[in-house]
This record gives C-alpha cells, sequence and structure tokens, in this order.
C-alpha cells in the first residue's frame, strides 16, 4: 500500500502505454481499457494524504497528493478514460490508444501533484500527448490544427514553469497552494501561472484553439480531449487561484460569447466546442466567487460535465463515423436509421440545459445560487441568460439537426455496438446524478447544505428552458433562425486567420522593395569600398602605417562584428 500511494495516479497508465505497440491491434483497445480499470482500483485504495515526497537539485517535490478535491477530479477522469475507451474498442490505431493512455494517466497525474514542477510536467505530457488524437485524422487540416493545438500548449506550459521557478526564488516554496492573498495584488509569479492556466481553460481571446482543434481530430479523439485539458485548468484554478474576483467578469464573458457562435455555426462539433466555452465560464464564474458553496458548485458542474459533454461529442462522433459529415446542412433524418444515438444524445442534450432530474440541474443551479447569496445581481443575471442561451445550442440544435429538421435521405447502420454501450454508461450517469445527487454532494471538497430541487429553482429553471423552447420554435417557424450555411466562421480568430497574415504579407513587400533596391546599387557600393580601401591600405593609407596591438585587435572586433551584421541581414 504504501509503494502504491508513494506513485503517481494514473502512471500505470503512462506506462501501459509505453508497452501497448507490442500487443496485437485487435488486444491494444483493451489493453487501454484494462488499465484505466485497474488504474481506478489502485486510485480508490490509495489513502488520503501526502505522498511520493523527493529532493530533486535541492527543492522538495510533492508527487503525490490526495485530498477531497484531487479525489473527486481523479474518479471522474478515469471514468471519463474508461467511457472514452469503450467508445473506442473498434480502433485499430496504435497512435491513438497510445496518446489516449498517456493523455489520460497525464491529467490524473496533475490532479494529484503537490508541487508546481510536478504539475508542469503533467501539463506539458498531457499536450504532447493529446495532440496525436488530432493529427490522427491524417489531413492536412488536423496537421496544422495540431501544431497550432501544440504550440499553445506548450506556450502554456512555458509559463507555468516560469511562474514556479519566480514563485520558488520569491519564497523558497513549490507547493501548489493558493496564490490569493486578500487585499494584495497578484505578483508576477502568479500572473504568470493564471495566464498559463488561463489559456488551458480557453479564457476568451485565448480560446480559439480549442474550436479550431476538437473537430479536427478523430471521431474517438475529440470524446477524450473534451474530458481532461480544459477540466484540469479548471481544477488548477480552483487550487491556486479560488475567490480571485477577476475571474468573475472572464466567467461572464466566456458564458456569453460563445452563444452566437454555436447559433451560426454549421459543423455540429464546434458547436460542441463552443458549448464547452460556455460551460466552462459557469466553472470560472464558481472560482472566482470562491464561497463553499460556489467551490462545490464548481466541481459538480466539472464532474457532470465530463460526462455529460462526452456524450454529446460520443453521439455526434457516432454520426461522423456512419455519416461522414457533422455538417448541418448535411444531416437530417437520422432518427429513422441511428434511434439509439439519437435517445443519447437528447439524453446529453437535457442533461447540458439543464433539465430536472438530469446531472446538470444539480450542478449549475449551485453556482447561480452562489452568485444569488452574494448579491451578485449582475452576475446572476448573466448566469440565467447564458443557461437559456445553452437550451438552444446543445439543448435544441445539436439533436434536431442532426437527428430531425430536413431529411437529408441517408439511410445508414446504427453506430457499433461499443460506441452504443459508452453512450448508454454515460447516459446513465446523466439520469443517475441527477436523481441521486447526494451521492455524489458527499464527494465534495465541502459539506453541503443545498437542496436543488426547490420550487424556486424548479420553476424558475423550467421557465427558462421553455422560453428558450418558445425562441426557438418562433424563430424557425418566422423563418428569422440563422440559416445553416456551407461557411467557416470566425469569431477572435479573424486575427491570426485573416490580420496576421495581412502583416506578414505586407512586411514581405517592404523586404522585397528594400531588398532589390540594395541589389541594384551593389556594384556601385561594392567599387566605393575597393576604392576606399586601395587609399586605406597603402603605405600612406590610415590601416597601412605600424599600430599597436591593442588597436589591431580593436579593429578586428570591429570588423568581425560587420561581418555577423552582413551575415545576418
Amino acid at each position: 500500500m504504501i509503494m502504491i500511494a508513494n506513485l503517481p495516479p494514473g502512471l500505470i497508465m503512462i506506462l501501459g502505454a509505453l508497452v501497448l505497440p507490442f500487443v496485437a491491434r485487435r488486444l491494444q483497445a483493451y489493453g487501454v481499457l484494462a488499465l484505466s480499470v485497474i488504474s481506478l482500483a489502485l486510485f480508490l485504495i490509495t489513502p488520503a494524504g501526502e505522498h511520493g515526497n523527493i529532493t530533486l537539485f535541492g527543492m522538495t517535490l510533492n508527487m503525490v497528493r490526495i485530498d477531497s478535491l484531487s479525489r473527486i477530479f481523479g474518479i471522474v477522469f478515469h471514468i471519463a478514460a474508461i467511457v472514452s475507451s469503450i467508445y473506442a474498442l473498434h480502433v485499430r490505431d496504435p497512435r491513438q490508444h497510445i496518446a489516449a493512455l498517456v493523455y489520460a494517466g497525464g491529467a490524473i497525474g496533475a490532479c494529484c501533484a503537490g508541487d508546481l514542477i510536478t504539475l508542469f510536467v503533467f501539463w506539458e505530457l498531457t499536450a504532447l500527448s493529446s495532440v496525436f488524437l488530432i493529427w490522427a485524422s491524417d489531413s492536412e487540416r488536423s496537421y496544422r490544427s495540431g501544431m497550432r493545438y501544440l504550440i499553445i500548449q506548450v506556450a502554456s506550459g512555458v509559463l507555468l514553469l516560469s511562474g514556479a521557478i519566480i514563485h520558488y526564488v520569491q519564497s523558497g516554496s513549490l507547493t501548489f497552494a493558493s496564490f490569493v492573498v486578500e487585499g494584495q495584488p497578484l505578483g508576477l509569479a502568479a500572473t504568470l501561472i493564471l495566464l498559463a492556466l488561463g489559456i488551458k481553460c480557453a479564457f476568451p481571446l485565448l480560446h480559439n484553439w480549442l474550436q479550431d482543434s476538437y473537430p479536427e481530430a478523430t471521431a474517438t479523439g475529440t470524446v477524450f480531449l473534451s474530458a481532461f485539458t480544459t477540466k484540469l485548468a479548471v481544477y488548477s484554478l480552483i487550487r491556486g487561484f479560488a475567490g480571485l474576483d477577476l475571474l468573475i467578469p472572464i466567467g461572464c464573458a466566456m458564458t456569453l460569447f460563445p452563444i452566437v457562435f454555436a447559433v451560426i455555426e454549421n459543423d455540429l462539433r464546434r458547436v460542441l466546442a463552443y458549448s464547452l466555452n460556455n460551460q466552462l465560464g459557469f466553472m470560472v464564474v464558481g472560482v472566482g466567487i470562491g464561497t463553499e458553496l460556489a467551490i462545490n458548485g464548481t466541481v459538480a458542474h466539472a464532474f457532470c460535465h465530463i460526462i455529460y459533454k462526452s456524450l454529446l461529442f460520443m453521439s455526434m462522433g457516432a454520426v461522423l463515423y456512419r455519416v461522414g459529415t457533422t455538417k448541418a446542412t448535411e444531416l437530417g433524418g437520422l432518427h429513422k436509421s441511428m434511434p439509439w444515438t439519437m435517445f443519447f444524445c437528447i439524453i446529453g442534450a437535457g442533461a447540458i440545459s439543464g433539465f430536472p432530474l438530469l446531472s446538470g440541474f444539480i450542478s449549475k443551479s449551485m453556482i447561480i445560487s452562489a452568485a444569488a447569496e452574494q448579491h451578485q445581481f449582475w452576475v446572476w443575471i448573466v448566469l440565467l441568460i447564458a443557461s437559456a442561451g445553452v437550451m438552444e445550442h446543445s439543448g435544441i440544435k445539436i439533436p434536431f439537426f442532426a437527428f430531425f429538421a430536413h431529411d437529408s435521405g441517408k439511410r445508414v447502420e446504427e453506430a457499433p455496438w461499443n460506441m452504443l454501450t459508452a453512450m448508454a454508461i454515460a447516459a446513465f450517469f446523466c439520469v443517475g446524478l441527477g436523481i441521486a445527487y447526494p451521492l455524489l454532494y458527499r464527494m465534495l471538497p465541502y459539506t453541503v447544505d443545498y437542496h436543488p430541487y426547490t420550487v424556486t429553482h424548479v420553476v424558475t429553471q423550467m421557465q427558462l428552458l421553455l422560453f428558450a423552447l418558445l425562441a426557438f420554435v418562433v424563430l424557425m417557424k418566422s423563418g428569422l433562425y440563422p440559416a445553416e450555411q456551407r461557411s467557416t466562421n470566425l469569431d477572435t480568430d479573424w486575427i491570426y486567420r485573416r490580420l496576421l497574415p495581412a502583416c506578414v504579407r505586407g512586411l514581405r513587400t517592404v523586404y522585397d522593395v528594400v531588398n532589390d533596391a540594395f541589389r541594384s546599387d551593389m556594384v556601385v557600393i561594392v567599387h566605393g569600398i575597393m576604392d576606399f580601401t586601395r587609399a586605406t591600405f597603402n603605405e600612406n593609407g590610415i590601416l597601412g602605417r605600424t599600430w599597436s596591438s591593442s588597436t589591431m585587435t580593436l579593429w578586428a572586433t570591429l570588423l568581425l562584428a560587420v561581418c555577423l551584421l552582413l551575415y545576418y541581414l
């Protein structure tokens, strides 16, 4: 038991990935599932406390810290890994299985890290491994999106490491704990770490990597991606920045801006990526409020979100697997040939919308109630508006345009048995958590004295949902609902895709003009240099005379500098 406690949770998954290439391809997917189950069993018997303390270069590292916060995130990360591996049992691609194992194991190890260096190691491991789930699509778009994803994720890790080093120099400690001190601004180290977490959590203006990369991953890879990266960032924000007021407006912006883009987006997996950003906003607001109820709500919402978002991505992945597209303009009428996928998708859509008796209701309402208890009226209003928006773009749009709307005429087979099994497990959790919510509440970091099924909560939420449904029907009947179009919608990604390339082209034009002018005058310049040299180096010239060694050393240095400058230019 002591030996197990000293090993980082998830390590067996990472080490198992090294053995996986030597296993027969038809068994590799089952190996991923088996290793995920074994890792969960070992994690559950690992006792609470700090384990695996080592000294490295004079620094004390705490590789394993198991408390109520890391425990619940570790459990849901394992559940996500198990369900996702069942969903991927039909895959015969070693790249995806190896990447998925390392990715999930790295995320589990990171949420149990007690120091910033251990966190950084697993942080970068998740970035390096997860990019292969994007590249596995084997297309030019997936390669370009994957490169962008990798650069941004590695940059996040560099910021995290820089903040950790500065924090160690200033405080002499690497312990991963709260950086928020009431009444004091964040220092440089904390600011760098917050920026690193903000990138991984897809803060506004730092978010486009998410919508750019997730839809380009494979059908199974996107399910893994939706579970770990951003929720690891949420965990880290809770651990390091709970109660930071700055996070409240950031979270509010995150809940609102994706709604418009999700409504007009044609690719339904990109709609889910925007929806993911929206749901992260609720969690960031909860971290910013920082009360016990808000933190409990954030943790509960992260737990539920991992499962129902995986369910929605699984349903769209099944559609992609059978139909070959998730474009709304090319779908419709699939309820006739994929009824079980449709059924599970509707459960996931109801959960993310916050329908009573489903998981989203018992978690999201805690964050909204925490805002009301702190008399943050405008935050409360924003969260209510965002809740209605979620119903529209994920609760209605996803199942409606995929399985109903117009009949596209496509008749395909139902999803494979393993995909249906994974979706059934996730749907079971969505319903089970919504009904047996005290089981989840008992695992939360703080003692819970909250009852979601009060008349006020239920009536308010049903009014919001019915209003969103009514608005959708009216807009559709009146023809005012944005038509689905075969196009790519840009938000702030316009800067990356349009503005920066235009600036580069402008700089290249300026360079070409200057370069052409320089080349045309080169003959004149060379003749001038030769005349100057002859005048300088003859016996009466300035450099033809006898000079001291120190002076000649100076001249040699200057000439070397000129040569280096000319070479660089």
